[in-house]
């Protein structure tokens, strides 16, 4: 408590006003009487995105009016916090022998445990995220159940159930092509979706609710395909089965595409105040979870006003200083955010103009910025800094700040055309990923170094998934596999080479043409590995992870 008697409540969390509204509805406390600041943290992949810890500090510290801190162990975050949604899924897919697909049913069922914090949302995410990308088809069914299990409910984490939908349908989509003896990766082109083009899928399905109707203005999926398939060797290597004594080779491949925020529901805010040296404090809503969001909001910020980046002094993720924001997660903060805060830039840059027309003499339309000066055509000119220098101590003194804030009307999704190449022992059924090949067309990379640190991480936990992530309970419903020791995840020597590349688009309704990229990497690995492994062996694997012993099962059972 501070020395008033507020709640202050400092956490790792991903959604720092979802947590204040939900603290004042269990303790019954006014939300001015709770303030939530989220500091520097390591990750969260929508692990952070319930409130779970939280009430029992909080309660503690209610009860003795003494600071408490609860940390979790690894296995109490294992077995006492969220765990993904298990799906399964049966999957239909027709189409003519030229490779038109005409009809697609995907009917899943979703673990949700004990309770049904996501239940809803992530499974209709499995569809919504799915279905539009193959647009020529003419009927679709989506469908299924979602079923309570005495297990750790199942909640947020990067995908979103993206991942879970993708897997049945790029394979059965795999499937299909082999069976009108056609190249995968062509059947996939000639039906997903392109630049100008809609599915009705967008309307019909959004998350937990109806969507809204979106045309693709941006989509380079057709790039990273071709540039994809250059980079793994598809032509050369599909369908070769190379050996070398017991082991075989093979190459699959993955189409995606994901969103940037839940249109009509994600909103960001920003708030810029100028000091008087010409530098400003940039105070965001928006969660930094590692992501490096921070930057590029800043960055956002930077680049409207003309400053270097250390002249944007960024505050985040303070529920007492900084405006409303949702929260990290949809892959919203660079699309929702960074368009508020480009809005909130806008509108000090307006207000500067303003001011140095008086200032100087001149009409707005005469000025213009340009590295942190204000410039007239015939000459005259002033700087940021002595301009608001003037306005705050001599000349009509007031503080030049502005805030904005950002409603999506839509969500234009990145997309990404990935490539597995594994080597598969026959003696053991061990897999060897050799080669893992990701294009994906995010926009305008604001950031392009962060953003193909994106793209890589998230790959690394797909891969991770596919081949060695696996949740196993006991017969009484004890997990078994709360440890590292026990939870496998791949380290850099579990993996050959990962080639993690950006396509160029431009997406108008995005800050400085920018969309999302922080979740599309995890959805393609696991399809684009299964697809390898049956390139290679013929054996289709329809449970992640794909252990060494179920390829040897299938290879014995072959044989026989």
């Amino acid at each position: 408590l501070d020395s008033v008697g507020r709640l202050i409540v400092i956490t790792s969390t991903q959604v720092p006003f979802h947590c204040r509204r939900i603290l004042s509805h269990i303790f019954n406390k006014p939300i001015a009487d709770i303030r939530v600041i989220k500091p520097r943290i390591g990750g969260g992949f929508g692990g952070k995105q319930s409130v779970i810890v939280e009430p029992y500090a909080a309660l503690v510290t209610i009860k003795t009016g003494k600071p408490a801190r609860i940390t979790y162990t690894r296995e109490e975050v294992s077995m006492a916090t969220n765990i993904r949604h298990e799906m399964s899924f049966d999957v239909t897919v027709g189409a003519m022998r030229d490779g038109k697909i005409k009809a697609i049913s995907l009917h899943g069922i979703s673990n949700t445990g004990a309770y049904g914090e996501h239940s809803l949302t992530t499974f209709m995410v499995s569809g919504s995220k799915t279905l539009p990308l193959y647009n020529k088809v003419e009927a679709v069914h989506f469908g299924g159940d979602i079923v309570y299990t005495n297990l750790p409910p199942a909640g947020a984490y990067r995908g979103y159930g993206a991942p879970q939908g993708l897997f049945p349908l790029d394979c059965a989509i795999d499937e299909l092509a082999y069976e009108i003896k056609m190249d995968p990766l062509k059947l996939k082109e000639i039906n997903s979706i392109r630049e100008g083009e809609t599915s009705p899928i967008f309307e019909i399905m959004g998350e937990g609710r109806e969507g809204v109707p979106q045309t693709m203005k941006s989509c380079k999926l057709q790039e990273c395909i071709d540039l994809g398939k250059n980079e793994i060797g598809w032509e050369s290597k599909r369908g070769k089965k190379i050996r070398n004594g017991s082991k075989v080779r093979g190459v699959g491949c993955a189409l995606a595409m994901q969103g940037s925020g839940i249109p009509k529901v994600d909103m960001g805010a920003a708030t810029i105040k100028m000091n008087e040296d010409g530098s400003f404090n940039l105070l965001v809503g928006a969660t930094d979870l590692g992501t490096g969001s921070d930057t590029i909001l800043a960055q956002i910020a930077a680049e409207v006003l003309t400053v270097p980046l250390e002249r944007v002094i960024v505050y985040s993720s303070d529920t007492d200083i900084t405006p409303f924001d949702v929260g990290a997660y949809a892959s919203s903060t660079t699309y929702v955010s960074g368009n508020a805060v480009r809005l909130a830039a806008e509108k000090v840059k307006d207000r500067l103009f303003e001011l140095a027309g008086k200032y100087l003499e001149r009409s707005v339309s005469e000025l213009s910025l340009q590295s942190g000066i204000i410039t007239c055509k015939d000459g005259p000119s002033v700087s940021l800094s002595e301009l608001c220098t003037v306005h705050m101590y001599t000349f009509n003194q007031q503080q030049i700040s502005e805030s904005a804030s950002f409603v999506g009307e839509e969500s234009p999704p990145p997309f990404a055309a990935s490539f597995a190449e594994v080597e598969v022992d026959t003696d053991t059924g061990k897999i060897a990923l050799l080669n893992f090949v990701s294009y994906a067309d995010c926009g305008v990379a604001l950031n392009p170094i962060q953003a193909i640190g994106q793209l890589e991480g998230a790959s690394m936990q797909g891969i991770g998934w596919a081949l060695f992530e696996d949740i196993i309970y006991g017969k009484n419903g004890r997990m078994l596999t709360n440890d590292f020791f026990t939870y496998k995840v791949p380290s850099r020597m579990d993996y050959g080479k990962l080639t993690c590349r950006l396509v160029d688009s431009y997406e108008p309704t995005g800050p400085f043409g920018a969309k999302s990229i922080g979740e599309i990497g995890i959805d393609t690995p696991i399809p684009a590995i299964a697809n390898a492994i049956f390139d290679a062996t013929g054996i289709r694997l329809r449970h992640a992870p794909f252990k060494s012993e179920r390829v040897l099962f299938e290879i014995l059972n072959m044989e026989v």
